[in-house]
């Protein structure tokens, strides 16, 4: 570690709680980024999308 470093004021684990109580980080891809320029845009698209899963698991169950 370089000298010039200085964690003296520094506390362990400050954010480990509120990062543990439900933060799921997700990488993108770039060219998926480039379609997705926001976190509310990336949901919406997978709640759509999870919809149409619910509702394909829901018809193969009443077969």
């Amino acid at each position: 570690m370089k000298p010039e470093y200085d964690f003296s004021g520094g506390v362990r684990g400050k954010y480990a709680a509120r990062f543990s109580e439900g933060t799921n980080v997700v990488v993108l891809d770039p060219d998926v980024a480039e379609v997705f320029p926001s976190s509310e845009s990336v949901n919406s698209t997978l709640r759509a999308i999870a919809k149409v899963v619910r509702q394909q698991i829901r018809a193969a169950s009443r077969r």
